[in-house]
Order: structure tokens, then sequence, then C-alpha cells
């Protein structure tokens, strides 16, 4: 793992970034330390959000673009501005998305520091 030396600017982070020829979303990691990582996920119009539940706590900040989002728990719309707080383990999905959808997402620890990811 890395670890910084000082502050660093994070250019282009949770803006929207057509998906890969032949993928249906995009996933852009932008930084890792132990105990962070931030990145930015990406899901079109109209496209399907086919994540599993992952081992670290999560953050998302909706940037652009509309959707669901849904846990066992429940669900609730979610526009630009949104944040949501996704803990370790639980299952969840954007679903619905109508307009191109673009999240910020944070982890703690850094993805895939857990095992699994």
């Amino acid at each position: 793992m890395v670890t910084l030396a000082a502050m660093q600017i994070i250019e282009g982070a949770g803006r929207w970034t057509r998906p890969p020829a032949g993928t249906a979303n995009d996933w852009v990691e932008h930084l890792k330390v132990p105990d962070l990582s931030v990145g930015t996920y990406c899901i079109p119009a109209g496209g399907v959000d086919d994540q599993s539940p992952h081992t670290e706590d999560e953050v998302y900040v909706v940037t652009a673009g509309r959707a669901r989002i849904v846990t066992p728990g429940g669900a609730a719309e979610v526009g630009p501005g949104a944040v949501v707080f996704v803990p370790a383990g639980e299952e969840h999905r954007f679903v619905d998305v109508t307009e191109d959808l673009a999240l910020l997402v944070f982890f703690g620890p850094a993805y895939g520091s857990r095992g699994g990811a």
C-alpha cells in the first residue's frame, strides 16, 4: 500500500465518464491508502448495478444523475448532492437509473483491504 507524504488533489474524481465499450459500468480508483480509498463509479441511464456487498464501510456522494438505492432495509431516491452510507456487508444496488449516474465513493478501510472485494 502507498503512504502519502503530503496532501494530494484528485482531479476528475466524481465526474461522469462513459463506461468502456463492452462494459455496463465504470469503476476507477483514484486513491488508496491503508485506511481509505476513493474512487468514481458510473452507471449509464438504464444500466444495471451488478456490484456485490463490500467488506468495507462505504460512503457514496451522488455528483450527477438520478436513481434509487435499494437495501434490505428499504429504498430511497438519490440525486446530485445525496450522501449515502452503506455498512460493510450490506447488500445494496442502484436501480431505476434514469439519468447517467456518477458517484464519488469512499471506502474505509481501503477497498479490498479486508479480503474479498
